[in-house]
């Protein structure tokens, strides 16, 4: 992340947080299409070193996922790789907690104003993130669905008292007395990480499912393999 130097302009920014393992082309459609209805400044992707929520999950090197986050990021402005929740040195994973990764942002740029970019299916385990009222608090959010999906499911995971006393005029937006939640349903992808690492393990090509520097990088390295 990058400290910015007192520009008059506020900043819009987005944090896109997982564990690209690997990056694809559907995380990149779901940037852009943020990008462009927010008009946002930045857009920071975040590998995570270990999720609280994956413990058992076995990650490639977090050295690999965020060569291809950055490799990902190179043909797309205000496009970003974050060492944010880099492990710690000497350690191969770290937990890093979503609440404390946005309190940071907000304490090194704290004109700035702070979207996090998720999907639908994440959002609906929010209440079993760590102080999550805190961060609903915290920042606005932009949840990435597949069309169709309703808006009153997202409205069942969010403590009452934390939606605001005015409602939106916008059918997919939710009002809350802090913060916002915008649910975009112009993009949708099928793509997943976990098709493509299978893909791979079985020899399969991945031509198109992750931009051409990633799939590049993927094949030098010998990944998923």
């Amino acid at each position: 992340m990058h400290k910015s130097h007192g520009t008059p302009h506020r900043r819009s920014v987005a944090l896109f947080g997982g564990t690209f393992d690997p990056i694809h082309s559907g995380h990149i459609a779901v940037a852009q299409a943020a990008q462009k209805r927010f008009h946002l400044d930045s857009i920071y992707f975040i590998p995570s070193s270990r999720p609280p929520h994956k413990s058992k999950l076995t990650l490639t090197p977090f050295l690999h996922r965020y060569a291809m986050v950055a490799l990902g990021c190179t043909d797309h402005a205000g496009f970003h790789p974050s060492t944010a929740e880099a492990p710690p040195e000497g350690a191969a994973t770290h937990v890093f907690y979503t609440v404390d990764t946005v309190r940071r942002f907000h304490r090194e740029h704290p004109e700035d104003r702070l979207f996090f970019i998720l999907g639908a299916d994440q959002f609906l385990e929010i209440p079993t993130w760590k102080n999550y009222e805190t961060l609903m608090d915290s920042c606005n959010f932009i949840i990435a669905s597949r069309p169709g999906f309703r808006l009153d499911a997202l409205r069942l995971v969010i403590p009452p008292e934390k939606l605001g006393r005015t409602p939106s005029n916008d059918p997919n937006t939710i009002v809350l007395r802090k913060s916002v939640i915008h649910l975009m349903t112009t993009v949708s992808s099928h793509i997943s990480s976990t098709e493509i690492r299978h893909r791979l393990a079985k020899g399969q090509t991945i031509h198109g499912l992750v931009p051409a520097r990633v799939e590049e990088y993927i094949l030098e390295q010998a990944l998923y393999r």
